[in-house]
């Protein structure tokens, strides 16, 4: 039964018996397992050792069993323990593998992971094992809810890792991503982009290490390529700088005010929206609005990103068209960066 966790048989056996006859000798133990007694003697000694057994004072010994919860519980984390342990140095022994083999065998440059748990794993080694810098690609679908990373990259970042993200719109727009988890990592240090589309799901670590999570349209991710040194590997790299130096930095996210500030409510108790800031410092909200317009969002979009109501969110539509004198949320977007707003 115990096999696995280090305990060879009978020792199972000899433990449930205990379980079900507290206070037992070996003799008693013995007779209900149908083994010889030295035979029992023997497992009691080693569930004794192990935690998952007590002998108490007097002769003949009796035996009373350790809470199973506890006492299985315990082993099995020692034996995960180990084999995180085993599973890292088989990663680190790949990696010098794949790099003294990648000139007579090029296809080790690529390498299929399949399982949510796996890919997961996988990412969070990656960004675990970055000495310098990650970069990445943000899109849905997701492997786990977003931010569930998010204290490894705190971890990270305050070690001075340079993390630099590009998100999709899909992504800013995913409810409450915007305020509780890009807001979060931008004051942290994060440095964040956002372009209408992304071409993929991508994670490069150290410009030596990246991963690509695949999933068909509509479909959860379940299987991703980890993409070791290689010509493909400098042509991602290569296309997030090019994505990079079209993306609009969400840098205004850093210790910008919530959407309370962008209304007020006059004697009659009608909310009223507030103008844009004039024209030659627009404050934090508006900036974080026409990054959001320019990126792409629609104002259910931008509703969702930055936690308003729809209804607040077209007013500082309608109040940002009148600031630019614009008919079109093109226009409005044209005389924002003609401002040097975004």
């Amino acid at each position: 039964m115990f096999e696995a966790l280090g305990l060879p048989d009978p020792c199972g056996e000899v433990y449930a018996a205990l379980v079900a006859a507290p206070h037992a000798t070996a003799a008693e133990l013995a007779e209900s397992c149908g083994i010889p007694r030295p035979t029992a003697t023997v497992a009691l000694t080693r569930l004794v050792r192990a935690g998952m057994a007590a002998r108490t004072p007097g002769q003949p010994p009796h035996y009373l069993a350790s809470a199973p919860d506890a006492a299985i519980g315990t082993l099995i984390g020692r034996r995960e323990d180990e084999l995180r342990t085993v599973r890292s140095a088989m990663f680190a022994l790949m990696a010098t593998y794949r790099e003294t083999s990648q000139r007579t065998h090029p296809a080790l440059a690529v390498e299929v992971v399949l399982g949510r748990e796996e890919i997961g794993r996988r990412v969070a080694q990656l960004q675990a094992a970055a000495r310098e810098r990650i970069y990445g690609f943000d899109r849905p679908p997701y492997v786990e809810p977003p931010g569930t990373n998010e204290a490894l990259a705190e971890r990270q970042m305050r070690k001075g890792i340079t993390y630099r993200v590009i998100y999709s719109r899909e992504a800013v727009a995913w409810p409450g991503r915007l305020e509780n988890d890009i807001r979060y990592s931008v004051a942290l240090g994060e440095l964040a982009r956002v372009r209408p589309e992304v071409p993929m799901k991508l994670l490069v670590a150290d410009r030596r290490q990246a991963v690509i999570p695949m999933a068909a349209p509509g479909q959860a991710v379940e299987s991703a390529y980890v993409i070791h040194p290689s010509s493909l590997l400098d042509a991602l790299i290569a296309l997030f700088e090019a994505e990079w130096d079209r993306a609009l930095p969400l840098d205004t996210l850093r210790g910008a005010e919530g959407a309370d500030s962008t209304d007020s409510t006059d004697s009659t108790g009608t909310d009223t929206p507030r103008s844009p800031a004039p024209t030659s410092t627009p404050d934090d909200t508006t900036r974080r609005l026409l990054v959001l317009l320019a990126a792409g969002l629609t104002d259910e979009g931008i509703s969702r990103a930055l936690g308003w109501s729809f209804r607040t969110t077209q007013r500082r539509m309608q109040a940002l068209m009148r600031e630019f004198g614009a008919t079109t949320r093109f226009q409005a977007g044209v005389a924002a960066r003609e401002r040097g707003w975004i």
